[in-house]
């Protein structure tokens, strides 16, 4: 999404450039770590703020962009270079948890609060960030929405779909890491043991460390599950997206979920649970369907229902490409990030 958003703000008319690489992220609540990591941010901050007012003014930046900030990846760069230059500064993803306050991140949350404060324009990418955005949100600061969105020409599409195989091929594109991903894998493995009557196949793209796990999971299906390990080039997971009639996630404490939104570009419905902001990519019952959280029984009938009707899983794939490609393309979020930033910038 750095990537994209990078994109979108050269088609928007502007210049964007990397100005520093230094990550703030600190995992796993360690005080100690986070007063470093805000030590090493000052003087990033005030390093910059040298480096641009030694510049002509027509060399500085008029604006400081940030993307995804929240108690465990504050930001005291922008602000304090914004402050100090006199320009205007955007977040792009903020999120507000006042439970983090107290406890092991309650210096992150104090800083990225600072610097959700601070900001000028928040560009909100799900409605679930959406609300606790508004009751906190300064008199100054404009929130505008910015849905996940892709470059469709990183994935075009074919002028046809293949015909459907004899069983409804599935499939899904995840890490294989501890934590929200196995989980995901596990509601996933015993959803579909219950399915264990119907036809389907399942493809299986993704690596890491709980691979041995995993398949252990999916052991008494194994003649159905395909492990496809780790696949980097887009040309190759199209394959896989345009092969599928649907892809299969249960998404647990999913910020949104970008290979939702790519397999739907190219026609692939998709069954996911309700997390986070899922339900900003998926149109449930228009695109795909969304169950529940974490509930097994829920994302097993869902399925059961959509292997029993070919018909409308085809239908809810055509839907998914027409909805990605008229609303959820570069040139729509550039048009955004241009119409919420320009009275900045001008």
């Amino acid at each position: 999404m750095a990537r994209l958003l990078m994109k979108a703000l050269d088609q928007a008319g502007y210049s964007p450039f990397l100005a520093s690489e230094l990550r703030t992220l600190d995992k796993t609540g360690d005080r100690q770590r986070q007063e470093s990591l805000r030590q090493q941010a000052l003087e990033e901050a005030d390093r910059l703020i040298a480096h641009y007012r030694a510049l002509p003014d027509e060399m500085r930046p008029c604006l400081w962009f940030t993307y995804h900030v929240y108690y465990k990846a504050p930001d005291w760069i922008g602000p304090r270079v914004a402050d100090a230059l006199g320009i205007a500064y955007a977040v792009a993803e903020g999120s507000r948890a006042a439970k983090r306050a107290q406890g092991s991140w309650a210096l992150g949350h104090e800083g990225a609060e600072a610097a959700l404060d601070r900001a000028d324009a928040i560009f909100v990418m799900t409605a679930h960030d959406r609300e606790a955005l508004e009751i906190a949100r300064p008199q100054h600061q404009t929130l505008a929405d910015l849905p996940p969105f892709l470059d469709l020409r990183e994935w075009p599409a074919s002028s046809s779909r293949p015909l459907p195989k004899s069983a409804p091929r599935l499939l899904t594109v995840a890490m294989m890491r501890e934590g929200d991903k196995l989980a995901s894998y596990r509601i996933l493995a015993a959803a579909l043991e219950r399915l264990q009557h119907l036809p389907w196949t399942l493809d299986v793209v993704g690596d890491g460390e709980a691979r041995d796990e995993i398949a252990r999971l999916f052991s008494p299906m194994s003649h159905r599950v395909h492990f496809h390990g780790q696949i980097e080039g887009k040309a190759d997971l199209k394959v896989h997206y345009e092969a599928a009639e649907l892809l299969v996630w249960p998404a647990v404490n999913e910020a949104y979920g970008m290979v939702l939104l790519e397999a739907q570009a190219l026609g692939c419905a998709v069954a996911a649970g309700a997390y986070g902001g899922v339900a900003s990519v998926v149109r449930d019952g228009e695109t795909g369907l969304l169950t529940p959280p974490g509930e097994i029984t829920a994302f097993a009938d869902a399925l059961g229902d959509l292997l029993r009707d070919r018909e409308r899983l085809r239908d809810l794939g055509a839907n998914a490409s027409r909805f990605v490609r008229q609303e959820r393309d570069l040139a729509h979020a550039a048009l955004r990030l241009r119409n919420a930033l320009e009275p900045l910038t001008d």
